[in-house]
């Protein structure tokens, strides 16, 4: 009996014994194909330093030639200036300035400064200077959140649970943004005031948005009105209603009049503080109202704007860095240098299979 017994009990103790093994394997498996992946990086590494100490000279001479020409440029090519300003959208006008930008982009790359300045309202000869339009949203993080946060309360929680912040950004136009700001490069350095004028006119004289303008401000006033006649209604009750109380007060001789009269019920108490928390009520909606009608005076509105001289402007924009010519001249090179190093190595690497492939 001992004999049979014993016997399902080895059977287990292979069958975990086997377990342990193909788990034990599984784990080898899985740290020596990140080993392989981390000596694969480790070793691509070091070929590009070896490279690039074998072509050291390449690089540099790279690198130096590409800073020259930028120095070159910099000292011989027409000054380039540069200024902006921030506007705030009290309407939803973004993608009508993106498009204008845009257009006027086109003209100055048609060379046609006859249109630009008639568009403009400038001389042609200032049309001539200028080199570039350019427009981007001036958001921070808390910004985007903000948004995010608006636009999620406005729908209903089923749709508002499918929508992520990330997807939210990627689906959101910079033009969206309130705050915006335009920048134009000439070169000339006496010629940017008028021109940021014409572009913020053409929006507040924009015939829809002037349209939306005057209906919001008439509803505004309306709704001002009626709030105003409300308060005087207020405060005429209250008075009323403080005359009931005196005279209730009077006849049942009370000794004091005060806010709260003592004679009072705790009715008539809650009465009274409820007309005036109406009265407040009135008050706030009546000083918002006031705020929405100074923002809706315009329609697009100037809040920060550089020297009309602008500022010398000889930069590139690389990955995101504003960089000076002669150094972005010198990392172009380098790169480009570089990435033919790569390209005849690679060529190199693939003549070594030729033989294997001709067989």
């Amino acid at each position: 009996m001992s004999t049979n017994s014993n016997k399902p009990n080895t059977s287990e103790e292979v069958d975990l014994g086997q377990l342990f093994k193909l788990i034990g394997n599984a784990f080898d498996r899985f740290f020596n194909f990140f080993i392989t992946i981390f000596k694969s990086i480790f070793l691509a590494f070091v070929w590009l330093v070896f490279l690039i100490k074998k072509r050291i000279i390449a690089l540099s001479s790279a690198v130096a030639l590409g800073f020259l020409i930028g120095l070159f440029f910099t000292e011989t090519s027409s000054p380039k200036y540069e200024s902006s300003v921030t506007i705030v959208q009290n309407y939803p006008t973004g993608e009508n300035l993106y498009n204008s930008v845009s257009y006027f982009n086109d003209l100055v790359r048609q060379r046609d400064h006859e249109t630009l300045g008639s568009v403009l309202g400038i001389e042609t000869q200032r049309a001539e200077s200028i080199l570039s339009f350019d427009v981007q949203p001036l958001v921070s993080d808390n910004d985007k959140l903000v948004a995010f946060n608006d636009y999620i309360t406005k729908l209903d929680s089923l749709a508002a649970s499918k929508i992520g912040y990330k997807d939210f950004l990627k689906n959101n136009e910079d033009y969206t943004h309130k705050h915006q700001q335009i920048i134009i490069k000439s070169t000339l350095r006496n010629s940017f005031k008028s021109v940021f004028s014409s572009i913020v006119e053409s929006i507040n004289l924009n015939p829809f948005f002037v349209n939306e303008q005057l209906k919001d401000i008439q509803e505004l006033t309306q709704t001002k009105t009626a709030l105003e006649f409300a308060l005087v209604k207020s405060d005429s009750l209250q008075n009323t209603y403080k005359r009931v109380l005196e005279r209730d007060l009077s006849a049942n001789k009370a000794s004091e009049i005060g806010i709260t009269f003592e004679g009072s019920s705790e009715v008539e108490k809650t009465k009274e503080f409820e007309l005036y928390l109406s009265d407040l009520e009135l008050r706030d909606k009546l000083i918002e109202i006031d705020r929405d009608l100074l923002d809706k005076q315009y329609i697009v509105e100037t809040i920060s704007n550089k020297q009309d001289s602008g500022s010398a402007s000889n930069t590139k924009n690389f990955f995101g860095l504003e960089l000076p010519l002669n150094l972005y001249m010198g990392i172009l090179f380098f790169l480009l240098t570089f990435a033919v190093l790569l390209a005849l190595e690679f060529s190199r690497f693939i003549e070594k299979f030729r033989p294997q492939v001709s067989n």
